[in-house]
């Protein structure tokens, strides 16, 4: 079956759809349509150039050179210099996947019309994306302010026969790759070095990522706590239906609906439907409120990156020869400050699923034995995984001070305020990777706990959750050797396994896990 075609600069991109093109699930095209836009705008910018008109970065030069002409004869070779004379990111080279992602959301913006690029250049982008042959891109160097400069030069260099790429993995310099393929560098016109650079597609590449990699963590937080619920007894009544009618943020009704479901018709439930335990510690009774609050946060970003995908984001926007206007849609602040949000949303899921690991090692839940383990003295049990989750909750903590609360004047004063939104991205994704190893140790203590309710069966869903991690996890009867047990748990977590058992199940067994949100919380 062929993939399914996006039209770019047409149709409207999500995050799934970005994700799905950056897989090759998806193939994205230029319309006829979107060329037609392209063409037109590029021969404004032909007219511009032809009538002296002066606009900035297209006759003149850039950031506080901004009041130097430019004359016809140099405006190709300004493009030239500008990828050049910026290409100064540092540090480790961005995953192939962001650089990749990068140029998906560049062409959408570019495609649509405002930006005076050239359908050549837009062609041999998409070629890159098309054979994945991707770009090295350097993490650091970017304020996020006329957008991420150093990072989209890098990008783009080998447009021009420069830079390095990723090819199959492998990293090589462009020239010898276009040597060995016989392949030539594309001539940039006037405009088409700041059309290139200008944006914020670095740090809106990181919030894709971020989007989609959050809502996987929030969803196996769902799942996990629930089974850490049923391992230590813990009581549904505060996943009530009409309790959250009375407080309805749209993430606590969502995280209430979904455990509920998840233990529906659940013998371990109705063990100690009777019990005199009152009430919960917070780290189990408060699941609908902590989850609830980060899934809000993480809408609240999706909602803003959704706005972002279908912007154009350079500078100077072209709408015809007579209005260019020079503007400031190439400042990250509006992704910025969500981003920062998204990652305090992530640092918590990972607090509170910590305090459910150390609970459940206690000794406080009737069944459960010290440590999770029969045993203990010559057997640590689980003691020190927990250790491992403290660890991460406080190095996710240490990274909570928003990048987007600061600002360093650039370019002689001339960029005076930044949004520093690509270190709020960056710093978002290095937490919510440690979120992914948390939560997969806590998958590890929640189906040790959940194995001494035997006899006692779950609802169907959690027992198949539980029966897949045991047929990648054995049961711990003594101490061994954890490390391949954390790493195998850390795997399911990110192979998204258990969320497609859970609706593959749920939907056999016609078991209804959606309500008004459900929706509202996709990325498609």
């Amino acid at each position: 079956m062929l993939n399914p075609i996006f039209h770019y600069g047409e149709d409207i991109l999500t995050v799934g759809i970005a994700i799905d093109i950056l897989h090759d699930k998806t193939r994205g095209i230029l319309s006829e349509k979107a060329r037609a836009k392209v063409q037109k705008n590029r021969d404004v910018v032909a007219a511009i150039v032809h009538n002296k008109k002066e606009v900035y970065g297209v006759n003149t030069g850039f950031g506080p050179l901004c009041t130097t002409l430019i004359g016809e004869k140099d405006t190709k070779k300004l493009q030239y210099n500008l990828l050049m004379s910026h290409s100064v990111g540092v540090g480790n080279p961005t995953t192939p996947e962001i650089a990749k992602l990068m140029m998906v959301l560049k062409v959408h913006s570019l495609a649509q019309g405002y930006s005076g690029i050239s359908i050549e250049t837009l062609e041999r982008i998409i070629w890159h994306i098309d054979n994945n042959i991707i770009p090295y891109v350097p993490e650091q160097g970017s304020v996020g302010a006329s957008g991420d400069l150093a990072q989209l030069a890098h990008l783009f260099l080998p447009l021009i026969g420069m830079g390095k790429i990723w090819n199959n993995g492998h990293e090589m310099t462009t020239k010898d790759y276009f040597k060995n393929q016989n392949i030539q560098p594309v001539e940039l016109g006037p405009k088409e070095g700041l059309a290139l650079i200008n944006g914020t597609q670095f740090m809106l590449a990181n919030a894709v990522m971020l989007v989609e990699r959050m809502q996987n963590c929030l969803d196996h937080a769902d799942i996990i706590a629930a089974m850490n619920l049923e391992a230590m007894l813990g009581s549904v009544k505060s996943f009530d239906e009409e309790l959250h009618t009375l407080r309805p943020y749209a993430g606590n009704i969502y995280v209430a609906k979904r455990v509920r479901t998840l233990l529906e018709n659940s013998e371990i439930v109705k063990s100690h439907a009777n019990c005199h335990r009152v009430q919960d510690p917070y780290s189990l009774r408060c699941i609908p409120q902590v989850h609830g609050a980060s899934r809000n946060a993480w809408l609240h970003l999706k909602e803003i990156i959704q706005i972002e995908l279908n912007s154009v984001t350079d500078n100077p926007i072209i709408f015809s020869e007579h209005k260019t206007i020079t503007g400031g849609h190439f400042h990250g602040q509006p992704i910025a400050i969500p981003m920062d949000y998204a990652a305090i949303a992530a640092a918590e899921l990972g607090n509170i699923s910590d305090r459910r690991v150390y609970l459940s090692l206690t000794e406080s839940v009737p069944g459960l034995p010290k440590l999770l383990m029969k045993e203990t003295g010559l057997n640590s049990g689980f003691m020190i995984p927990q250790y491992t989750t403290a660890a991460l909750v406080s190095e996710n903590k240490s990274m909570c001070f928003p990048a987007s609360a600061d600002s360093i004047p650039t370019s002689l004063g001339q960029e005076d305020h930044v949004s520093m939104g690509s270190i709020s991205g960056r710093k978002a994704l290095q937490i919510v990777d440690n979120l992914e190893k948390i939560l997969g140790i806590e998958l590890l203590t929640a189906a040790q706990g959940f194995d001494f309710r035997r006899p006692l069966k779950s609802g169907i869903l959690m027992d198949k959750c539980h029966e897949y991690v045991r047929s990648k996890i054995a049961f711990a009867d003594s101490d061994r050797y954890f490390d391949p047990d954390i790493d195998e748990a850390i795997d399911i977590i990110r192979s998204k396994e258990l969320i497609k058992i859970t609706n593959e199940t749920a939907r056999e067994q016609h078991i209804d896990f959606k309500n008004e949100y459900h929706e509202t919380f996709g990325i498609y």
